[in-house]
């Protein structure tokens, strides 16, 4: 009925025109057409921006380490039998240097496998546990997470085979004696065996780490009387060379429930012993053998500063190589008229340096002359013909001169001043009292250690464990760096 009425309708002309000038409609299917286009343009924007991928911006960086959330068994298991432990963390972990990071007490012969696999790290004993002792397992910096390596610093687990947990604890200090400053790769030991060879033939009964700032700390410690040593590491816990860094308690430590102060160790290292010269290199060639041939003579260097000397050094021949014969007779010093002065001559262990002693002046000339056969150094070269070297002593304003003030210096003690250049001690000056001047010094920088010089021989002395178990000598390092100025008066104050 609808559909023919509207059928049945008509327009008047002026109506018909009207509408035909109206906006007309868009068909439904260009519509459908139109809203596909905006939906797949859409589509396309987004998945290129999915493609470009745009790291998450903001948030903190993950420092946390993994955190244990099961231990199988738990910590602090009395009466332990298996040989199995598995810790589970709250997130992937890793093992970084385990072997080097792991430390086991008592002292296993044979140490732990330990594994990871995604969130757990099992360890496997495969050494014999003894009845009645306890262990800890101290795993450092070796458990790390997966994402941002943060290490789980000194996780440590512990269980005993007897009904009770041992709680005693040793702490102290290691200071390297010959500097007064610390070396983070010392490890301490405690040994149960009080012979003194126990310290290189057996491994100890415990061992642990120092600190950056050289402290120890031994926890979960059986009662009894023990040796104490420190050692540098070097893979193995035990003394294997006088070169290696040693220090040991000069008598035996007694643990028990009474509360020990900290434990100050100095340790010390023996000097190399001095190498025997080598023997010269054959010639590379024939060519090269007969320039060496032809060339005979034996050549040398002196410490010279473009031929100006400083008068707080001595003076140095240097030759190339090992002397065969030397004639000090043929080594003359003289003024610059050519007038003899008289000097003293020593020679080193290497036989390559000859040390010339003088009271040398201030801004004067000298003159060096080496008269031909002088020398002659295994190689069969020798001092051809007389040659002089010319020279003059540094002027006075090339120097500063120092005042030091020491306002608590204990002069029983014996103490040395040191100044240190590139960890050598390049001047040393006993300390009289409160007030030390030196008249007369070269700009530079030192940094300072006072040395306690107990047999008054102005060096430092290392110390003696077999036999006569003698403490090396000890050395503060003040912490400080000084700069002395030239043609300047520098006044320095060191509190100790």
């Amino acid at each position: 009925m609808v559909q023919d009425a509207r059928k049945s309708v008509k327009f008047a002309p002026s109506m018909e025109a009207n509408f035909t000038r109206s906006p007309k409609k868009i068909p439904q299917k260009a519509t459908g057409s139109l809203m596909l286009f905006l939906a797949l343009l859409f589509l396309i924007t987004l998945a290129e921006s999915c493609a470009n991928i745009i790291p998450p911006l903001g948030g903190p960086k993950d420092t946390i380490p993994p955190i244990p959330v099961l231990l199988q068994p738990k910590d602090s298991t009395l009466n332990f039998k298996g040989n199995r432990i598995v810790f589970t963390f709250n997130e992937y972990v890793n093992l970084d240097q385990i072997q080097q990071n792991l430390l086991v007490s008592p002292t296993p012969k044979i140490n732990p496998t330990v594994e990871s696999r995604l969130r757990t790290v099992s360890v496997r004993l495969r050494d014999t546990l003894e009845p009645n002792t306890t262990y800890t397992l101290n795993f450092g910096k070796a458990i790390r997470d997966v994402n941002e390596n943060n290490p789980l610093t000194n996780f440590t687990y512990t269980f005993s085979t007897g009904n009770f947990i041992d709680s005693l604890e040793l702490t102290g200090n290691v200071i390297l004696a010959q500097t007064g400053k610390h070396d983070s790769t010392m490890i301490v030991l405690l040994h149960r065996n009080l012979d003194d060879s126990a310290v290189v033939k057996e491994r100890p009964r415990y061992y642990t780490k120092v600190d950056s700032s050289g402290n120890f700390h031994f926890h979960n410690l059986a009662p009894g009387s023990y040796n104490l040593f420190a050692l540098k590491n070097e893979g193995v816990p035990q003394y294997s060379d006088p070169t290696q860094l040693f220090a040991f308690y000069g008598q035996t430590l007694v643990l028990n429930e009474q509360k020990r102060e900290p434990i100050q160790l100095y340790a010390y290292a023996e000097p190399a012993p001095p190498q025997k010269p080598k023997k010269p290199a054959a010639p590379a060639n024939k060519r090269k053998e007969k320039e060496e041939e032809q060339d005979r003579r034996l050549r040398f260097g002196l410490n010279l500063e473009n031929s100006t000397f400083d008068v707080l050094k001595t003076l140095v021949l240097n030759f190339p190589d090992s002397l065969k014969s030397f004639d000090s007779s043929k080594l003359i010093l003289t003024d610059e008229q050519f007038k003899p002065l008289a000097y003293r001559l020593e020679v080193d262990s290497t036989g390559k340096l000859y040390s010339l002693f003088y009271n040398w002046p201030i801004d004067q000339g000298f003159k060096l002359i080496a008269q031909e056969g002088m020398a002659e150094d295994s190689l069969g070269k020798s001092i051809l013909k007389t040659d002089t070297i010319s020279f003059r002593t540094m002027k006075d304003s090339d120097y500063g001169s120092i005042r030091f003030r020491f306002p608590n210096i204990d002069t029983s003690l014996h103490p040395v001043l040191q100044l240190v250049q590139n960890d050598k001690v390049a001047f040393s000056y006993p300390i009289p009292g409160k007030e030390l001047r030196i008249a007369r010094f070269r700009p530079a920088e030192f940094e300072i250690r006072i040395l306690f010089d107990e047999n008054q021989n102005g060096k430092w002395d290392y110390g003696s464990f077999f036999g006569e178990k003698r403490q090396p000598e000890k050395v503060k390092a003040v912490g400080k760096k000084i700069t002395i100025k030239g043609n300047w008066d520098n006044e320095i104050d060191i509190t100790l």
